[in-house]
């Protein structure tokens, strides 16, 4: 469990609290836009701790982000305590990835059972993160706060694909296998200790806002509108860590060996 209240603030949620598709919906609004999809810990060699009084220090308390399974599992933690059932899945990421590639199933998301009918929800993508949840029976085009999405079935897999510049483009691949605490422990150990994973060799972040997206990579600033235009801007040190505090809404006291991660970033490639 953890403390609703310091969620509901956390996020910027003071409606009812009762399990209602209007109520899932403005949460999975919120969350990304309160709570950024960050890195940090692996970066700098920080245990990643999935448990939930973690969970709740670091994004509740110490205003820190996350990665997807820290931001889903926080997310599926509120929503029970809202009285909302929901399953964990886990996912193939297809995001630039070449075509016949196998991933393994490292992304996490949810299943939510509300009402008969079932939703995907999903808090913890990075750049392309949903900001509502979708039905996940439709097959047809689903609007949200930022792009069109669509849930295809195939077989007995599901694909997720967000509409980009008008093209479909494929997001991950899943199925609706429930995954408990030790297969989150795994995946997560995986990405964050992997010599060769995204999350310890490069700086990521992003956050959604009404608009706009936000994303960082590595010392690149990236701004996208909802009318499809992007500016990008490459970032010094300093740049980098008010981007960080200011744009991504991440506290950042106590991160030992921030400041000289930012530096070799800013340096760009060896």
């Amino acid at each position: 469990m953890i403390d609703i209240d310091a969620y509901c603030a956390r996020v910027g949620y003071d409606g009812p609290r009762q399990p209602t598709l209007e109520t899932l919906r403005e949460v999975h609004r919120l969350q990304p836009q309160a709570i950024a999809f960050e890195n940090l810990d692996p970066l700098l060699k920080r245990r990643v701790l999935l448990d939930p009084a973690s969970l709740e220090q670091k994004m509740l308390h110490d205003g820190r982000g996350g990665y997807c399974f820290e931001q889903n599992l926080l997310f599926a933690h509120a929503l029970r305590q809202l009285g909302f059932k929901v399953t964990e899945l886990a996912a193939r990421v297809l995001w630039n990835v070449p075509p016949g590639v196998n991933t393994p199933r490292s992304h996490m998301l949810l299943l939510v059972d509300l009402d008969g009918e079932r939703y995907l929800a999903d808090v913890g993508f990075g750049g392309n993160v949903l900001t509502a949840p979708l039905l996940l029976e439709s097959g047809m085009e689903q609007a949200t706060p930022h792009e069109p999405f669509q849930v295809l079935k195939d077989g007995e897999h599901y694909l997720l694909q967000f509409k980009m510049r008008g093209e479909w483009v494929k997001l991950y691949r899943f199925d609706l296998s429930e995954q408990l605490q030790p297969d989150h422990e795994q995946g997560n150990w995986f990405v964050s200790t992997h010599p060769h994973s995204i999350f310890v060799n490069g700086l990521l972040g992003a956050r959604a806002e009404p608009g706009r997206r936000y994303a960082l990579a590595n010392n690149v600033l990236s701004v996208h509108g909802l009318n499809g235009g992007s500016e990008k801007r490459t970032l010094n040190a300093r740049e980098l860590r008010d981007a960080l505090g200011d744009l991504f809404k991440v506290r950042l006291d106590g991160l030992e060996g921030l400041d000289s991660a930012l530096e070799r970033f800013a340096a760009g490639p060896a």
